[in-house]
């Protein structure tokens, strides 16, 4: 089974990049429904089209987080070292993302403090989340407790 960066393996200044993925309807669709975010602004494309600037429907903001941190998940960073999730400090929506849009996250490491109770960290890291020309769509830091070598 992969193993994950333990908190003294996450160095200030490192940057990690995740794979992409590509926005789907279906994507969009399913999450509406699963979140109850039963608005035009995700489900009507004439509305889009006729009454908004954006001209096609969007994926929420809260949609492009969490396949952000699936993204996340999948370096394999966190494997059986990631303990908790511990906030979210702030993000900064920047664009929207569309059906079609492929997102990828640039991940850099900003710092890190020992807790008192385990053998394990407070780390802080700011991802940035872009689509397919580069484009910074999302800005967020996180901190998560991350499991420590063992002794």
């Amino acid at each position: 089974m992969q193993h994950g960066m333990t908190w003294e393996e996450y160095r200030p200044g490192d940057v990690h990049e995740t794979a992409r993925r590509t926005v789907t309807e279906t994507d969009v669709v399913q999450f509406v429904n699963l979140a109850g975010l039963i608005e035009p602004l995700f489900l009507d494309a004439g509305y889009m089209r006729d009454e908004t600037d954006y001209g096609e429907r969007i994926a929420p903001g809260s949609l492009t987080f969490a396949l952000a941190e699936g993204l996340t998940t999948q370096t394999g960073m966190l494997h059986r070292t990631g303990l908790a999730f511990v906030g979210l400090l702030g993000m900064r929506l920047f664009r929207p993302v569309k059906v079609g849009d492929t997102i990828a996250v640039e991940i850099e490491v900003l710092d890190s403090r020992r807790t008192q109770s385990r053998n394990a960290a407070i780390v802080r890291c700011r991802h940035l989340v872009k689509n397919q020309r580069g484009e910074t769509v999302m800005e967020y830091t996180v901190e998560r407790l991350i499991r420590g070598k063992e002794s």
